[in-house]
């Protein structure tokens, strides 16, 4: 029992650290391109992307893909995202690149 509290302390530790450096990349400068354009298609790609909803440091819900690098991408339907809050997850939808969002059509438990 104490070693399964221990581990369960340790396991949230790892999760509250993960939480604290999460910052998806984002860009600032503005490109005007054409949103038909061979560039932009290739800025958006449609899939299912797995990972756990967190909520970001700037109160965002986000899809953490990867632990140990903090890499995710911000989620675009706050109200389906909050449901799934801390949960392992299947999302399909588009990924737009160059803001790191994903436009979400479906969540689903992973």
């Amino acid at each position: 029992m104490k070693q399964r509290t221990i581990w369960t302390g340790l396991w949230a530790l790892v999760f509250a650290l993960g939480l604290s450096t999460f910052t998806p990349p984002v860009r600032t400068q503005a490109q005007s391109r054409q949103p038909n354009s061979p560039q932009a298609q290739d800025q958006q790609k449609s899939g299912t992307f797995v990972g756990e909803v967190v909520k970001a440091k700037n109160g965002q819900y986000a899809l953490l893909v990867d632990k140990e690098q903090g890499k995710g991408y911000y989620l675009d339907n706050e109200a389906k995202a909050k449901q799934f809050e801390g949960q392992n997850v299947k999302v399909m939808g588009v990924l737009d690149a160059s803001t790191s969002t994903i436009h979400v059509s479906e969540i689903v438990p992973a």
